[in-house]
């Protein structure tokens, strides 16, 4: 075979192998990304639990790049802080591993197989948990081949002397190392480069010991998406990315000292457990990244102290209250599907309880008339809507992307929660133009009217305080007060009307203020219906 013709099935097969490993993932990701998500942010207040579950995530989605940069977005919203985050982010080197160990084990023979299952169940089966198993599936199939046609053409390089000799000079450690660092900084996947110097390893175009030393340069080489991600966002997110850096800066460095004094020994090691040389190399990279994770894991609170060093400093404090901001999502948060719905229901979460602090403010400026609070409404109102169509852009956004399944079944729902918590604040200036009217025109609520009034806003807070837990949490465990308080509140509206009826009839109140009194009560009735909206709203998605 020529030399073109070699470069030329070299190619082709990284193009398949590195699209098999992204539709892989990206189809594992989309089938249990929510569920994983779930377990990363349950399992991570410990952090030898963290390291655990990055472990254990990691081997799953078959990408350390993705978790590392689901963790640095899981930072930058405030969702983990960064003795969480250096749990899961040493536990994601030993997972990314888990990729070199199957391409040792040579399936390439069994690919066809797998691309023919693959292609089957994603063209004829209409069931969805089939078709996202076939995809992974397929991904699997589609990888192997990759990995048999450069394989292949790595074959008949062999016969090229001249190309042996150059690929055998390559003696020098540290150039290796640079190597390393430099081909999966471009590739921007560790497995991928690590797979390649296996491949080349079984080929005998690569000696052993300098493929170590080329390992080691992958582990560098695989933080720069993270850090890449994290230049858009907060400093905490930069020195989640950092802490990844550091780690494996610190750990090539140790394990390129013991290799310079004790390769032989080290050698002598892994030939003991395979002497095939690829499976060697792939025992070498999972034995090395365990080594340093042993190594460090007492240090990770020393390796973030240290990314306070590097990052001075605190952000801006930005008052999210007041000003037209966004918190959760925007230009300063690092962009991950698989995290997006959960920023989206935190900034909701903010959204919602301004809306509810503004209805609050609107009713005290009824009975208190103070000006200030009546102006201040009007300004929080501003904000809500400012959100709405915020949050709203931002929905549309992600939604073409690749989210998680179960994300994106609840994107209906989102729309329809962002909805209601503008309808709430809507509601409090409707409760601010009447407290205006009172003032201008000199309205007058009698003592009964004013306690009624209470006693329904007191039940109306509650049912949006629940209604807002059962949204952000996912729990239902005050599913039944939503119930009970909407029937309550139905019935306490239907008893407020019959009593101003009769107040009026009495000549109790003047008609001009029982029209604002009919339409206070009728509103707050509203604004329970629209927290009910709420707490039904992800359970309707499933």
């Amino acid at each position: 075979m020529e030399i073109g013709g070699m470069l030329l099935s070299l190619a082709g097969g990284l193009g398949l192998f590195l699209l098999g490993m992204n539709m892989m993932s990206d189809s594992i990701e989309k089938a249990a990304g929510a569920r994983l998500r779930g377990i990363l942010e349950m399992f991570t207040k410990n952090r030898f639990l963290g390291m655990v579950v990055g472990v254990i995530f990691t081997a799953i989605i078959q990408s350390s790049s993705a978790c590392t940069v689901m963790v640095v977005s899981f930072v930058n919203s405030g969702l983990m802080n960064l003795y969480q985050a250096a749990g899961v982010i040493l536990g994601a080197n030993i997972g990314t591993t888990v990729t070199s160990q199957l391409v040792s084990f040579n399936l390439s023979k069994a690919a066809p197989a797998f691309l023919l299952a693959g292609v089957i169940g994603v063209m004829f089966c209409k069931k969805q948990n089939i078709v996202k198993i076939s995809n992974i599936v397929l991904g699997f199939g589609v990888l192997f081949m990759g990995l048999s046609g450069m394989s292949s053409a790595m074959a008949g390089m062999r016969d090229m002397e001249s190309l042996v000799q150059l690929l055998h000079s390559l003696r020098n450690p540290f150039l290796a190392v640079v190597t390393g660092t430099l081909l999966t900084a471009v590739i921007q996947s560790s497995s991928v480069t690590v797979s390649i110097v296996l491949l080349m390893a079984n080929q005998g175009l690569l000696e052993l010991p300098i493929c170590l030393y080329i390992i080691l340069g992958c582990n560098i080489g695989a933080c720069t998406s993270a850090l890449l991600a994290s230049m858009a966002g907060k400093k905490d997110a930069k020195r989640a990315a950092l802490i990844h850096f550091l780690f494996n800066v610190f750990g090539t460095v140790l394990m390129f000292v013991i290799l310079q004094v004790g390769m032989d020994f080290v050698m002598g090691l892994l030939q003991r457990i395979s002497k095939d040389p690829g499976r060697l190399v792939a025992n070498a990279h999972t034995s090395f990244k365990i080594f340093q994770v042993i190594v460090l894991f007492p240090f990770s609170g020393l390796l973030v102290r240290l990314t306070y060093l590097l990052v001075p400093g605190d952000d801006k404090k930005i008052n999210y209250r007041d000003n037209f901001t966004l918190k959760y999502i925007g230009d300063r948060v690092v962009f991950n599907p698989a995290t997006a719905v959960v920023e989206v229901i935190n900034e909701l979460d903010r959204m919602a309880s301004l809306a509810s602090e503004n209805l609050n403010r609107a009713m005290n400026a009824l009975i208190t008339l103070d000006a200030e609070d009546i102006e201040e409404v009007y300004t929080v109102e501003e904000n809500i809507n400012f959100l709405n169509h915020a949050i709203t852009n931002y929905l549309v956004k992600i939604n073409q992307t690749t989210l998680p399944i179960e994300d994106l079944k609840s994107l209906g729902a989102l729309f329809h929660v962002v909805n209601d918590i503008e309808r709430i604040g809507d509601h409090a200036e409707n409760v601010a133009d009447a407290a205006r009217r009172r003032k201008e025109t000199g309205l007058v609520f009698s003592r009964e009217a004013q306690r009624e009034l209470g006693e329904l806003l007191d039940m109306v807070n509650d049912i949006i305080r629940y209604a807002v837990e059962i949204f952000t949490t996912g729990s239902e465990t005050h599913m039944d007060d939503v119930m009970r308080l909407e029937d309550a509140i139905d019935e306490k509206e239907r008893q407020l009307q019959e009593r101003h009826i009769e107040r009026l009839k009495n000549n109790a109140c003047t008609p001009e203020a029982g029209m604002v009194y009919s339409d206070l009560i009728s509103g707050l009735e509203r604004v329970a219906d629209h927290a009910t909206n709420i707490a039904f709203a992800m359970r309707d998605s499933e």
